[in-house]
């Protein structure tokens, strides 16, 4: 199995930065797409943004364009979500997500999680 540990949550103020990073450990596959999601109390679970291994290539959800950025470090088996420009709309619980490549946009693709981490962004 995959584990996935996830850091970097907290509380900033509108228009801070936070990074988020994922470390995945066990049998991750370099065939493995990593997605990022969230979660607002009373909302359903959306993408966020997504990476490959192989390729680097990232997708974005439009609400995010422009202002996060997905990037990996395949020798530290690690990714990570820089997030710029902060939101209140952007509170939630985040989760890192692993894979087989595929429709990296759908929760289903993913079979592994990390525990998640909260992202409080005040007004």
């Amino acid at each position: 199995q995959v584990q996935l540990e996830e850091s970097g949550g907290g509380l900033v103020q509108a228009g801070g930065s936070l990074r988020l990073s994922c470390a995945a450990s066990g049998r991750a596959s370099s065939s493995y797409a990593m997605g990022w999601f969230r979660q607002a109390p009373g909302k359903e679970r959306s993408f966020v943004a997504a990476i490959t291994w192989a390729g680097g290539s990232t997708y974005y959800a439009d609400s995010v364009k422009g202002r996060f950025t997905a990037s990996r470090d395949n020798a530290k088996k690690t990714v990570y979500l820089q997030m710029s420009n902060l939101k209140p709309d952007d509170t939630a619980v985040y989760w890192c997500a692993a894979g087989r490549t595929g429709n990296c946009y759908s929760a289903a693709t993913y079979g592994y999680w990390g525990q998640g981490t909260q992202v409080t962004v005040s007004s």
